[in-house]
């Protein structure tokens, strides 16, 4: 007589996502946004000191930002394991939007949906064709590339190459985008219909380490990730358009460190 087999099944809790006061929600974007500006006006000048030459200023504003973005990752996983009470996948990917975009008409998930990052990584190239704020050389990444200082400087030296592809990682995946797209939007349900817009504002005002792109990313960023993301509740899409900036960066780094 052949026994019936036991069949497991496993069952994944609904996340549950919290609304978060509008005080709470200035309270993390200031946890971010600060030490940003701290470290890039006050912390990477003094650093700048140990350093010397024309690069001395590019290179501590390279290590100081980098672990400002760290930071802002650790800070999204600190703040979602005290909510949620753990940080297992299937949790971590629901409380951040960390999945394929939904449609709000059909309910359908993935697809052909994600052609849309298409025209939106485009509206982001646009962002470089708009008038600019007057902006220091020395802590622009695409001016100080183009410069024969930074060109020498990065031919061969793979240390640095290394670290700023961390930063470039911290700046969209898991850094900014993470707790701006994925942390924050999901929780602003205080603001209504408007809190994607909210997110978008205050990721431009978060930009006080380089206020000069302040206008171009309210203009741009705004439609181009926090849109989106909120109207397909899936942060993905943020990364997604956003990292197209940081593939650019990061191409180009890579022609420079070969030559």
């Amino acid at each position: 007589m052949t026994m019936p087999s036991t069949i497991r099944t496993t069952t994944v809790a609904a996340v549950d996502v919290p609304a978060w006061s509008p005080r709470r929600v200035l309270g993390v974007w200031a946890a971010a946004a600060l030490p940003m500006a701290l470290l890039a006006w006050v912390v990477g000048p003094a650093l700048a000191r140990a350093f010397s030459g024309p690069t001395a200023i590019p290179r501590a504003l390279i290590l100081s930002l980098t672990a400002g973005m760290i930071w802002q990752g650790a800070l999204v996983l600190i703040l979602v394991r005290r909510e949620q009470g753990t940080l297992r996948w299937p949790v971590l990917k629901e409380a951040l939007w960390l999945r394929a975009p939904i449609s709000p008409v059909t309910g359908r998930r993935g697809g052909r949906l994600w052609l849309m990052i298409i025209p939106l990584v485009v509206l982001i190239g646009v962002e470089e064709l708009l008038p600019t704020l007057p902006t220091p050389a020395a802590r622009d990444l695409t001016i100080f590339f183009g410069s024969d200082a930074g060109q020498a400087w990065m031919s061969g030296n793979w240390g640095w190459y290394v670290i700023m592809l961390v930063m470039f990682v911290f700046n969209t995946a898991l850094g900014e985008e993470l707790l701006f797209r994925g942390l924050l939007l999901p929780r602003m349900a205080a603001f209504g219909r408007a809190d994607w817009l909210v997110n978008g504002v205050l990721f431009a005002m978060y930009h006080l380490h380089v206020p000069w792109v302040i206008p171009q990313t309210l203009l741009v960023d705004t439609f181009a990730e926090a849109w989106p993301s909120r109207r397909y509740r899936s942060s993905l899409i943020g990364i997604a358009v956003h990292s197209s900036q940081t593939v650019f960066f990061a191409i180009i780094a890579t022609a420079l460190v070969l030559r």
